[in-house]
């Protein structure tokens, strides 16, 4: 199972939503399906999204452990 930190890290970086939106080159409303994991965020713009909230990629996704 995996966890999406990408609204948590747009939290903490203080910017607009609509500001990073149009940076990324996307809707507001398609940043949001990504924050909420409703669609994976594509490699070219998870890149410029990383770059803006000077973070990796990799930070955007956490694998959670099953439990057993």
């Amino acid at each position: 199972m995996w966890k999406c930190n990408i609204e948590a890290l747009i939290k903490e970086s203080g910017l607009r939503k609509d500001y990073i939106a149009e940076k990324i080159k996307v809707s507001p409303r398609q940043l949001r399906k990504y924050e909420k994991f409703e669609l994976f965020i594509p490699a070219e713009t998870g890149l410029l999204l990383a770059e803006l909230l000077n973070c990796k990629f990799d930070d955007f996704y956490e694998k959670i452990k099953d439990k057993e």
